[in-house]
């Protein structure tokens, strides 16, 4: 009597025996979960349904499913726009903020929050289209639960209107992105190509299962008239199906093969032709490392380097030239505090005795009301001065640009109908830098209101225009203009350049477009970061031709071999599947079952093993090679034994026959 040691479930010894007996259960276990996890994220069903797979044919899920899916394809397109643009346009967020501000009178990043909102939208709606592809490559059908459903539509509808937003109050926006592809262009190029490479093994496996597909219905077509109608169409849409698919793929490959022929970058040059460093403007000093025009945030411009400051002016009631950006002194000062009722009132309406009394730098030491999300923190020392800054006078500015031998550029803005100096107020801020001793060509004058009598009465002021006509810049003799980058790029860029106008470009946060500057041969920015960009030492994603057609010719090479590489590989594994698929097959027909030892119904030597089904006749030659050519497909409807049509009939005279057990003691015999 044998004797079996007990082995316990959780013991190593059993795991290791069940490794070694079955080692196909963890993966079938892995990959049930992982079926069950795909399945339940799209479907909200977790449990995998046998009757969902999906059937062979160019259709993968019910009519519902394909009429809704383009809105699933719509939602990720919409959403990936908005983040990218979004992205790009980072340059932007501050006045994004500050516009939403004097809207609703309260300060936050709203950029981030949208820029959060775009990026969860896009992973939603990607993470749909992954499992989609996942589900289909594992051949389930789409069956999108109706949670889901609804949120696509919420996010299309979301999508669409800030879309609408952007097209019809920020248009701007779409012109940043623009010159963003004008310095990535390049990295693009080259990433689109790799990516390609990447798709290309899905693609070539269902172009090359779709082939076979095809063939296979043309194997039965052949051997069954009666269907032939009904196949043919199939056929025809399997032939659509991989048009639909591969055509599209190899055009935009064949695209990307030579899109460097189309693209203008200007950081592709050589290096001998890459012009000096531009110089510059501090925006209102340097706002992220002091409050905005603060004697604070000037002071620490100087440090950075900066060649000028950049200021806006406003004339107080008793006619005292100060500096100020908005229209009001709620943003940045106490005014709430100090007088409530008087927030919105215009600060030109107020006497310098009382603006000289706010404080200017406290709402930017509390971390809600920063204006720049990328602020670093401030030193303690820091963090006193900024507290304790006031409203400066443009003639304090004046003092320390004469001090330091830096330019100084304002907007001059007019002061409100009931102002004293409605009319005149040029002429008396003008008087007042005369006043002030500084040497004229430092300040460089940009207001074009009444520019004449400041020619007159200051020759020596730097004059300064806006994106005027090269005709009208040359008529007034004016040789520097202050514009925004955006409207310079699209707006005839080489024809200031050409007539020698000496360009300054605002506001230029990031890198990126510091480089793109930079490599367009700009000679000054005006900038809130001047901190970064001043260890900028080299433009970023610059590249020489040489060295871009290098990687152009070496992406587009290795591609296409991976490409073709890729597409022979599936091809030849279908074949090797097919040749080992009909071998079993054969195996299969020639060889007998194995008579099961354990059963306890073989009596005696003589009596056979029972069977449930009669032993296979004989073929010949030429059967079982018709049998073994049968195409993979077609394996789950071949039985283990060939039709009774095309079994040999006996000989004349043979009386052999089969013995097929009935029942206890009872046989039937089959020619």
């Amino acid at each position: 009597m044998l004797k079996a040691n007990r082995v316990e479930p959780g013991s190593s010894q059993t795991n290791r025996s069940l490794k070694e007996r079955n080692p196909c259960v963890l993966c079938t276990c892995n990959r049930q979960c992982y079926i069950t996890l795909i399945t339940g994220c799209y479907t909200c069903e977790w449990q995998v349904k046998q009757e969902k797979m999906s059937r062979p044919g160019p259709c993968c899920c019910s009519w519902r499913e394909r009429l809704f899916y383009p809105f699933v394809i719509i939602s990720f397109f919409l959403s990936v726009i908005l983040l990218f643009v979004w992205i790009e346009t980072s340059n932007e967020y501050f006045g994004f903020d500050w516009v939403v501000f004097l809207g609703t009178g309260y300060w936050f990043f709203w950029s981030i929050v949208l820029l959060s909102l775009f990026g969860i939208l896009a992973a939603y709606s990607s993470l749909l289209v992954v499992l989609a592809f996942l589900l289909v490559w594992e051949g389930y059908e789409l069956y999108l639960h109706w949670c889901h459903k609804i949120v696509i539509l919420i996010v299309i509808m979301i999508g669409s209107f800030f879309l609408w937003i952007l097209c019809k109050f920020w248009r701007d926006r779409w012109l940043t992105a623009g010159l963003s592809l004008q310095v990535f262009a390049p990295y693009i190029h080259l990433s689109s190509i790799t990516v390609m490479v990447i798709l290309s093994w899905p693609v070539a496996f269902y172009l090359i299962h779709l082939e076979e597909e095809a063939r296979v219905r043309r194997y039965k077509m052949a051997h069954n008239n009666r269907e032939r109608t009904k196949r043919c169409n199939i056929i025809t849409k399997l032939r659509a199906l991989q048009v639909a698919i591969g055509l599209p793929f190899f055009f935009i490959l064949l695209c990307l093969y030579v899109v460097p022929l189309g693209i203008h970058s200007p950081c592709i040059q050589e290096e001998g032709k890459l012009g000096p460093k531009p110089d510059f403007f501090g925006h209102r000093g340097a706002p992220m490392l002091g409050p905005e025009n603060t004697m604070m945030a000037f002071e620490k411009a100087v440090e950075q380097g900066a060649y000028g400051l950049e200021s806006d002016v406003h004339l107080s009631y008793d006619l005292v030239p100060f500096l100020m950006h908005d229209s009001d002194l709620r943003r940045t000062t106490n005014i709430r505090e100090v007088m409530p009722n008087a927030s919105f009132t215009h600060s030109s309406l107020f006497t310098w005795s009382f603006l000289s009394t706010l404080n200017a730098g406290k709402w930017f030491v509390r971390s809600r009301f920063k204006p720049f999300y990328k602020m670093k923190r401030l030193s303690k020392a820091d963090r006193e001065k900024a507290e304790n800054q006031t409203i400066p006078r443009l003639t304090d500015l004046l003092e320390l640009a004469q001090k330091e031998q830096k330019f100084v550029i304002f907007d001059l803005n007019g002061p409100t109908q009931k102002h004293p100096l409605r009319n005149t107020y040029v002429r008396h801020v003008v008087s007042v830098i005369l006043a002030s001793k500084i040497e004229q060509h430092l300040i460089f004058w940009l207001s074009s209101f009444d520019r004449q009598y400041v020619r007159n009465a200051a020759p020596g002021f730097q004059q300064v225009g806006r994106l005027f006509s090269i005709e009208r810049l040359t008529k007034e003799n004016i040789s520097i203009i202050n514009v925004d980058y955006k409207r310079l790029f699209y707006s005839g860029l080489r024809d200031y350049k050409a007539a020698n106008i000496t360009i300054n470009l605002y506001i230029v946060n990031e890198p990126w477009l510091y480089s793109l500057a930079w490599c367009s041969r700009i000679h000054s920015v005006t900038t809130d970061n001047i901190q970064i960009l001043r260890q900028i030492n080299h433009p970023y994603f610059f590249m020489t031709p040489g060295y871009y057609m290098f990687m152009w010719l070496f992406m587009d090479s290795v591609s296409a071999v991976l490409i073709v590489t890729i597409f022979y590989f599936h091809w030849w594994r279908e074949r090797k599947k097919e040749m080992f698929d009909n071998a079993s097959i054969y195996t299969d027909i020639q060889e007998p079952a194995a008579p099961d030892i354990e059963n306890e119904s073989w009596k005696t030597p003589e009596q056979g093993p029972p069977s449930s089904q009669p032993n296979p006749p004989e073929f010949s030659d030429v059967q079982a090679s018709s049998v073994s050519q049968k195409p993979p497909s077609m394996r789950s409807s071949v039985q283990q034994y060939p039709p009774q049509e095309n079994v040999k009939p006996p000989v004349q005279g043979e009386s052999e026959a089969t013995s097929i057990p009935q029942g206890e003691g009872q046989t039937s015999s089959v020619p």
